[in-house]
């Protein structure tokens, strides 16, 4: 996928916000008090009406000054572009001027994921627009845009759904990963995607699915996770560490042409699919139950071979071939049984 490369330009020496402001409220007094010298001027019978029509344009269009001021907060950005041309980006806490005709973009200000105000902010526009809400002040309005055009640059957490994948084995298993996420380049992330909230969200669900099918759920033989042709132990439950690191990877490399920097991605849920959960408990619980018999039997069989070993070299007791055996089973039996043994007492010869 080939995108354009956008570089970011940061502009500097902006923050002369307060002086434009106490500058043109300056400039408005002085206009008002032009208008009422012309005035007077004008019927006193003399010349008043240059300093009368330029107090009064100043009047008019001084306040297009006002548009070109910005305030930012701490971990807040700004892209601007003029009749359509990137300019620049502004960073960083402070009061900014800029050109008034300048304005900001930011194709994901109703999905960002932030706080959640965003979105109640798009609900809000919507319904004041279809008579829902009682109608906002211009003020309001101008705070409510001024708020959807900029960007955050916090560190922020996408929580994925749930989702149902195949493993390498073909089991369908059920997880979610929580992924955080901050911009890094406001021009990638705002030119070269859509939405960048979306397309993080989209990308995030194909490298899970791209890395949860080439582990099984639990470890499995012959499975080559790591792709080196050579089987190995790794699997989604004994190897999240692993797999969530993989997929940090993956969606880092998807999103680098959205200006976006994947810092950590955790798994969050991980289970069987409901229609074979009850199927693999049982499976689990079987192949407990052999690996504890196998234990059991291993060790009886030590136990056996070093009672006949004892009873050997002390002399108690001289057992020939079908005593041996004999002995051998009923200590198997003993030893390997579910329930306590129940001893018999023979009075008589074994034969």
């Amino acid at each position: 996928m080939e995108t354009r490369n956008t570089e970011e330009i940061v502009l500097e020496g902006k923050k002369n916000g307060m002086v434009v402001l106490i500058g043109s409220i300056l400039l408005y007094i002085l206009a008002i008090a032009l208008v009422v010298w012309g005035a007077s001027l004008l019927e006193a019978g003399r010349h008043g009406a240059f300093p009368l029509v330029v107090g009064i344009l100043w009047l008019c269009v001084g306040w297009i000054l006002w548009m070109g001021l910005k305030v930012l907060k701490p971990q807040e950005a700004l892209v601007l572009t003029l009749f359509g041309k990137y300019i620049g980006t502004l960073k960083g806490e402070g009061f900014y001027f800029v050109n008034p005709f300048c304005s900001a973009v930011n194709p994901a200000a109703g999905t960002a994921p932030s706080t959640g105000s965003t979105s109640s902010i798009g609900s809000s526009l919507k319904a004041v627009a279809s008579g829902g809400m009682n109608p906002i002040t211009t003020d309001e309005m101008r705070a409510v845009l001024e708020r959807r055009s900029k960007l955050s640059l916090k560190v922020m957490t996408l929580d994925n759904n749930k989702q149902k994948i195949n493993d390498c084995l073909g089991n369908p298993v059920e997880i979610g990963i929580v992924v955080i996420w901050r911009v890094v380049n406001t021009a990638k992330a705002v030119f070269n995607v859509d939405n960048y909230v979306e397309f993080l969200s989209i990308q995030t669900d194909s490298a899970l699915r791209n890395i949860v099918r080439m582990y099984p759920y639990d470890v499995a033989p012959n499975v080559d996770t790591t792709g080196d042709g050579v089987a190995d132990e790794g699997s989604l439950r004994g190897s999240s560490e692993v797999v969530a690191e993989r997929i940090r990877q993956e969606i880092q490399q998807k999103v680098d042409m959205a200006g976006l920097e994947i810092l950590e991605a955790r798994i969050t849920y991980l289970a069987y699919a409901p229609e074979i959960a009850a199927v693999m408990l049982q499976r689990q619980q079987a192949s407990a139950i052999i690996d504890a018999r196998k234990m059991i039997v291993d060790g009886a069989v030590g136990m056996v071979e070093m009672a006949l070993d004892r009873l050997s070299q002390n002399e108690v007791v001289t057992l020939d071939e079908e005593r041996k055996a004999a002995m051998v089973s009923n200590l198997l039996v003993v030893l390997c049984g579910n329930k306590d043994a129940q001893p018999i007492v023979n009075s008589g010869s074994l034969y």
